[in-house]
């Protein structure tokens, strides 16, 4: 699924799906503290994917299993990909990990694949 031909993203840290324009006004919900989505098409086009497969809405991710399946539990309310088709720029990478959060690629690969190649 590639966002049903609207201008749908997912988040390639926390997989919430959002309009383009939602996170150019607003930013990510879980990570623009890290990110910087608001106002820049830069960091959007870097840290969002329009290629995801799968949406799970979440009303309540502290005691949702689903949540919990998708490392999800600590995120806002919304809708999420399960899977999202794309890689982070290593300095992105970087300031996550700077700032204490474990990225976590949500395209099923894992970091370890990505440095093979």
């Amino acid at each position: 699924m590639a966002g049903r031909g609207s201008r749908q993203r997912a988040c390639m840290v926390c997989s919430i799906v959002l309009n383009a324009s939602e996170f150019y006004k607003t930013g990510c919900p879980n990570c623009e503290s890290v990110l910087g989505l608001r106002n820049s098409q830069d960091a959007i086009q870097e840290c969002t994917s329009q290629v995801f497969e799968g949406l799970v809405m979440l009303g309540d991710p502290k005691s949702s299993w689903v949540a919990k399946w998708q490392r999800l539990s600590d995120y806002v309310p919304g809708i999420y990909a399960v899977k999202v088709v794309g890689q982070l720029p290593q300095e992105i990478i970087d300031t996550l990990e700077d700032n204490g959060m474990k990225y976590i690629p949500r395209d099923g690969t894992s970091i370890e694949d990505d440095v093979a190649a």
